[in-house]
C-alpha cells in the first residue's frame, strides 16, 4: 500500500512575546499511519496573581584608583543589601547579578587624546520580594539606602504547576476540536493520536525595564505600583491521523 501524507499547520493566536516558550520537549514516540495526517500546534495560556516580584538594585561608584573604587562601592553596597534584609527578605532571595570594574576616560579635542578620569564600578543585585503589597515601598527603602540604580518590578507565578495543567487541558481540547474539524472537510469521520511534545514557558523572570533614580527624586508618598496578573502557559504539538469508522482504525 502506498503511504500517504497530508500536511496541514494550524497557526495559533499570537502569544505575548514575553512569553514565549522555552525548551522543554518530551521524547516524541512516533506510530506508523496509513492515513493523510495533520500537524497541529496550540498554545494556551493562563493568567493569575502574581506571589512573586523581582526587582533590580545596584550602586555604581567612583575613585582615582581601583582599589578606592572597589572599597567604596562595598561600603555601598553592604548598607543597601543591610536594609534589603531589614525589609524581612531571605538571604536566599538576594542574588549578585554582576560587579563590573572599568577606566573612565575623557577625550580632549584639542590634543585628540584621552584623559585618564579613574575608575568606576557597577554592582548590582537582583531581589525576590514575596511580600508583592510592599513593592513600592521596598524600591523607595532600596534608593534611601544608596541604590543609584533600579529595575523591575516584574512579576510572577512562584509555583505554576497547577496553571499550566489547566492550559494542558485546554491546549489538548482545542487541538482535539480542530484536528477532527480539518477530518470533517476532508470526508473522514475522526482522527487518532500519533504522537505528542510540548514545550514548557520558562519560569524566569521577564525582561526588566529599566528605571533610573536619583536621591533626590525620592518622595514622601510611596511608589505606587500595580500588580496586575501573571501569565504562565504551554505549547503542544499533536500529530493526528484522519481516519473512518469503516477504516477498522
Amino acid at each position: 500500500m502506498i503511504r500517504h501524507s497530508l500536511a496541514l499547520i494550524a497557526a495559533t493566536a499570537v502569544a505575548t512575546p514575553a512569553l514565549i516558550p522555552s525548551v522543554a520537549h518530551a521524547q516524541q514516540v512516533e506510530i506508523e499511519a496509513s492515513g493523510p495526517v495533520i500537524d497541529l500546534s496550540v498554545y494556551e495560556s493562563v493568567t493569575a496573581e502574581p506571589d512573586v516580584a523581582t526587582v533590580g538594585a545596584g550602586v555604581t561608584t567612583r575613585a582615582p584608583t581601583a582599589v578606592e573604587a572597589m572599597r567604596l562601592n562595598a561600603v555601598e553596597m553592604t548598607r543597601v543589601i543591610d536594609r534589603i534584609k531589614a525589609l524581612g527578605v531571605d538571604e536566599k532571595d538576594i542574588q549578585t547579578t554582576g560587579i563590573n570594574l572599568n577606566a573612565q576616560y575623557d577625550y580632549d579635542r584639542q590634543t585628540q587624546q584621552q584623559i585618564f578620569r579613574g575608575y568606576q564600578v557597577s554592582n548590582r543585585v537582583s531581589v525576590k520580594l514575596r511580600d508583592i503589597e510592599r513593592t513600592g515601598a521596598a524600591l523607595d527603602a532600596l534608593v534611601e539606602a544608596g541604590a543609584t540604580d533600579l529595575s523591575g518590578p516584574s512579576f510572577s507565578i512562584e509555583d505554576d504547576e497547577a496553571a499550566k495543567d489547566l492550559a494542558r487541558q485546554r491546549a489538548v481540547e482545542r487541538a482535539h476540536e480542530r484536528a477532527r474539524a480539518y477530518a470533517a472537510m476532508f470526508g473522514y469521520d475522526d482522527v487518532r493520536v500519533l504522537s505528542v511534545s510540548e514545550a514548557v514557558q520558562g519560569r524566569g523572570p521577564m525582561p526588566e525595564m529599566a528605571m533610573r533614580a536619583a536621591a533626590d527624586a525620592i518622595m514622601v508618598q510611596s511608589t505606587p505600583i500595580q500588580v496586575g496578573l501573571a501569565e504562565t502557559g504551554v505549547s503542544i504539538s499533536i500529530k493526528y491521523e484522519m481516519v473512518s469508522s469503516n477504516s477498522g482504525n
